[in-house]
């Protein structure tokens, strides 16, 4: 049987992967875990969301054939590669003693929920959590088969619904370590990315910063990704840390893109992301706060967004010119209607000239006077007026290539697929 669990967390602390890790320790006695537990990050532009918007799916039974590995806590966690379903009847009201215990009711944000599932939700439900935004009634509908409970308003209900239905046709790793103190040591980082290459996301070079450990408060110590769970473990041991109390590995949408759906412009909606083509119809400027803006347009148009956060990715940006062909991978805000840019392919490159001199007139042998921007040249000896095609040019070398260019590690999205995995 499948359970899901959503919305424990708050902006103050806790987190949901922490109550996963309980609710393992205290059923581990009758119940084995069926394949690794799941982190499935949701829809990253809904504005009630608490910070990662990660739900969590543990999937529990009798376990038989091979056994993995997957953490400790207090004492080793494994996981079989196949199990079949018990029951017990104490099953939902240990899980929800569980939330009550760890979720962050004080907070008016917090408002958790979970699910005991013996047959998984429709897909479905899971492709649109992580890419539209769902209602609490869509959920439950999406639960009927489910046992379910839900605190205060409920909405975690939504995430432990999706994660429940995800069905990983792309799939990465994290492995958590938590504990009480966030000390990590950044050379140990810096070596281990450098060695483990299935890993990433791990250290941010330009910026000079440690991403595996999280900003807001919480259990985490730090998260390491990849591509290969059992490589997990050999870079745990590399870090040098605080004392790690426990740690557990989870089976991940994140990286994946799965959030992103193609589209044209007269088709974007308001907290999807998307992916959209088109030809840069406003040059990039920078607004207050040092964010940068351009427009694209296909028949329709739309801003996208390079936000300060995204730091010398801007740089970037700024290269842009008026004809260009982009795609741009992104979250559509609704207010003001832009596109905050994950990554940007650029398709290809207009020409740009610069003016070397003004034109000589062929009368007079003598170069001529600008009349304004756009406006020509005029000879101030005999009157005779040129375009302004008619001025040496010199083609100017671009500073961009046709080809991907992604945000820095610092300011990416759990669910953005960065280039090393593409």
């Amino acid at each position: 049987m499948w359970i899901g669990i959503d919305d424990t967390d708050s902006a103050h602390g806790g987190c949901t992967t922490y109550v996963a890790t309980e609710i393992i320790r205290e059923l581990s006695s009758e119940y084995d875990i069926i394949g690794y537990p799941r982190l499935v990050r949701l829809n990253p532009n809904i504005p009630w969301k608490t910070r990662g918007n990660g739900a969590v799916a543990i999937h529990l039974g009798r376990g038989y054939g091979k056994k993995r590995l997957i953490g400790n806590i207090e004492e080793r966690v494994y996981a079989y590669s196949s199990g079949k379903e018990i029951w017990n009847e104490d099953l939902v009201k240990k899980i929800d003693e569980i939330i009550k215990k760890h979720a962050h009711f004080y907070d008016e944000k917090t408002n958790p929920a979970f699910v005991v599932c013996r047959n998984k939700p429709s897909y479905s439900f899971y492709k649109k959590a992580v890419r539209k935004v769902v209602s609490i009634d869509e959920a439950i509908k999406n639960a009927e088969n489910c046992i379910y409970r839900m605190y205060k308003e409920g909405r975690g209900i939504i995430g432990s619904v999706a994660s429940c239905s995800w069905r990983p046709y792309d799939r990465t790793y994290e492995l958590i370590a938590y504990g009480n103190e966030k000390w990590v040591d950044e050379d140990s980082v810096i070596k281990m990315d450098k060695k483990i290459a299935s890993t990433f996301d791990n250290y941010d070079y330009e910026n000079r910063h440690v991403q595996i450990v999280p900003n807001a408060p919480s259990p985490v110590m730090y998260g390491i990704r990849g591509d290969v769970a059992e490589e997990l473990i050999k870079a745990m041991n590399m870090i040098k840390s605080a004392e790690v109390e426990r740690w557990l590995i989870f089976e991940t949408n994140q990286a994946t893109d799965d959030h992103l759906v193609r589209k044209s412009i007269r088709d974007i909606e308001p907290f999807e992301s998307v992916i959209v083509r088109g030809t840069v119809s406003r040059e990039p400027r920078t607004i207050k706060g040092g964010h940068v803006v351009f427009s694209i347009y296909d028949g329709d148009e739309i801003d996208c967004t390079a936000y300060e956060p995204t730091k010398g990715f801007r740089n970037i940006v700024r290269e842009l010119r008026k004809g260009d062909i982009v795609t741009i991978y992104g979250g559509v805000r609704k207010e003001p209607r832009t596109i905050n840019i994950e990554k940007i392919k650029i398709e290809k490159l207009v020409d740009v000239y610069e003016k070397v001199e003004n034109p000589v007139c062929p009368r007079c042998n003598k170069h001529m006077k600008s009349m304004g921007k756009g406006r020509g040249y005029r000879c101030v000896i005999c009157g005779m007026k040129v375009g302004e095609e008619m001025a040496l040019r010199r083609k100017i070398k671009r500073n961009i290539e046709e080809r991907f260019y992604e945000v820095p590690v610092v300011a990416r999205r759990h669910l953005s697929k960065p280039l090393k995995r593409m």
